[in-house]
């Protein structure tokens, strides 16, 4: 492959920098432009950043005198001119800062017109153009900005992004001499950029390097504009203390934005693509028009919505705001969403929102706000009412992405490939999604549910809609039922409901049952040792005020273990903050069944 750069006698013209880019997109795909922009990255580095990052475009920053010059540049190189555009939040904020400007003064907007490459991939130019008006003052930032080209850069789209893949992404980019470089989240498209400088022998035109991914990744962005040189996190200046803590005092008013917006079934109501109106979505969910537009405005600011400039047959009136429409985090409220997280919205806006007004309760005294609240534990009140034990059933369930990598466990590996069948036993297994999960992933493997009688019925209903049915057999009891002869025992998210004493005999039930050979798994979030922030420390409160039960560390739960003859051979992360624990009986050390 021939590769082109910009000829730099022509980075002046905004119409032969456009041409520049268009010709670049066309030739290369991710496999031949990582190594020129990383030098000796090669091997399995190579593989996971090809596997994941698809070459999508080239950056450029141009400067019309308008709109109408901005379509002409456009017809010049031959891309379309009604390519939509949209507010570029990332771009305006860099110039701000770098021109010492107020963001206001700055019209960037980014449109992306399509360009094929050499094997027909749609791929696209993305252009942000400062709107230069004659005589406006902005001349000189368009001088500056031509002859150092900080806009210019390559983009590569992170397919199926997680948490887990952004990190190893960006550690490998590391690795490999790219830098932080800024970076940000565009509510109006409902992307995630992370800016990268790459190397000063990079074999290729473009030193900044950027990686996109749908939806708001914010526990990437942070750390990556915590490290990016001379570009700190955008914000007006660094917020005062009083600032800050009335940022805390209105989280309140967040859980219940989001539970309001469940309950009123608006996400329901909307999509991700297309753009309704307030006056609209009033109708739909039978809302006051004037005070949903109130809550609608409120989660755009959370990121769960985003509102276009611009709506389709809008007509004419006043106050028009534009259109609303769900982003990929406001997505997981739909109740037809998969591991949908409405019946979260629900239960912490409801039920465990009401106890939590008596935490100063259960700190003073030890016992969880929620029997105070309502005069009997969590686990009696909810199994007395099947519309609100169903809800907590679900919500549980709504969790159940951080069980993802279970099958893959080395434990439930070697039962699924060992030469007599083996069976999976989930010991307090809720609804049975975490079981399902692991057999759907091993035909090989059977199971067997213990749970509360109601619980029972509802895993029954999801086990057979798995297609899981005719190899799971249903035990309703308690802890002291756990019936032995199982080849892996999984207790998931059940420990830090129990104060130590009641954990230690939940455990000695799971010892006596387990032949030597078996193996234990444990899900749960772990405190870091460190306190370094993490969900568990959250939950550790919820266990509190609710249940009575607490989170530990990976040390506590060990001495927990050693204490009823099992031995905690080492535990691995999962999604959500979780941890899985690998626990085996001390008198059988050596290797899992194989």
């Amino acid at each position: 492959m021939t590769t082109t750069f910009p000829d730099e006698t022509m980075l002046l013209d905004d119409a032969d920098r456009l041409r520049a880019a268009a010709a670049f997109v066309r030739e290369h795909d991710s496999a031949t432009l990582l190594p020129l922009l990383l030098p000796g990255l090669g091997g399995p580095d190579l593989k996971e950043l090809a596997e994941h990052c698809r070459f999508a475009h080239a950056g450029v920053l141009l400067f019309p005198p308008d709109t109408d010059g901005l379509r002409a540049q456009l017809a010049d190189c031959g891309m379309a001119v009604d390519t939509p555009s949209h507010p570029s939040v990332v771009v305006r904020e860099r110039l701000a800062r770098r021109h010492q400007r107020d963001p206001a003064e700055l019209d960037v907007r980014i449109l992306r017109p399509q360009v094929h490459g050499a094997a027909g991939e749609s791929r696209a130019v993305e252009v942000f153009a400062l709107i230069v008006p004659p005589n406006s003052g902005l001349e000189r930032i368009a001088a500056y900005e031509r002859t150092r080209r900080h806009e210019a850069h390559l983009a590569f789209e992170i397919e199926r992004p997680d948490p887990l893949v952004l990190r190893d992404l960006c550690a490998i980019l590391a690795r490999h001499g790219a830098r932080p470089d800024g970076g940000g989240y565009n509510p109006h498209e409902d992307g995630t950029v992370l800016y990268f400088t790459t190397p000063s022998d990079a074999a290729c035109g473009y030193r900044r390097l950027e990686l996109y991914a749908h939806g708001g990744h914010h526990d990437a962005l942070a750390p990556h504009l915590d490290h990016s040189d001379g570009y700190p996190r955008p914000r007006r200046g660094a917020p005062q203390p009083a600032e800050t803590l009335l940022h805390m005092l209105t989280g309140a008013w967040t859980t219940q934005a989001l539970a309001s917006f469940a309950r009123l079934r608006l996400p329901d109501a909307m999509d991700t693509r297309t753009a309704h109106r307030a006056e609209d979505l009033a109708r739909l969910t039978g809302t006051h028009p004037r005070s949903l537009a109130t809550l609608l405005r409120y989660l755009v600011m959370l990121g769960v919505i985003a509102q276009d400039d611009h709506v389709p047959d809008l007509g004419p009136g006043p106050n028009q705001e534009g259109g609303f429409r769900l982003t990929e985090l406001g997505a997981l409220l739909r109740a037809d969403a998969p591991a949908s997280m409405r019946p979260l919205a629900l239960m912490y806006g409801g039920p465990f929102y009401h106890s939590f007004g008596g935490l100063d309760h259960a700190v003073r005294t030890g016992q969880p706000a929620f029997d105070h609240h309502f005069g009997e534990n969590h686990f009696d009140h909810f199994a007395r009412d099947p519309d609100l034990a169903d809800l907590f059933d679900r919500s549980m369930a709504a969790s159940s992405r951080m069980f993802q990598p279970l099958p893959a466990h080395p434990a439930i590996t070697a039962a699924a490939q060992a030469p007599a069948p083996a069976t999976v036993i989930d010991v307090a297994g809720g609804n049975g999604a975490l079981l399902g999960h692991v057999l759907t992933a091993h035909p090989s493997l059977r199971g067997v549910l213990l749970e509360r009688p109601h619980a029972v019925a509802a895993a029954r209903r999801l086990l057979d809609a798995a297609g899981c049915g005719a190899r799971c057999d249903y035990l309703a009891g308690d802890f002291a039922d756990v019936p032995p002869g199982g080849d892996v025992y999984v207790l998931a998210r059940v420990l830090h409901d129990w104060d130590d004493d009641r954990c230690r005999e939940i455990l000695r039930h799971c010892a006596r049952a387990m032949p030597a050979h078996a193996d234990l798994l444990i899900v749960e979030r772990l405190l870091p040792a460190d306190g370094s922030p993490s969900l568990a420390t959250a939950w550790d409160l919820h266990m509190l005020c609710n249940v009575g039960g607490r989170e530990r560390r990976a040390d506590h739960y060990a001495r927990l273990l050693a204490d009823v003859g099992l031995h905690l051979h080492g535990h691995t992360p999962l999604p959500l903050d979780a941890h899985v624990l690998h626990v085996r009986k001390t008198t059988a050390q050596g290797p899992s069944r194989a």
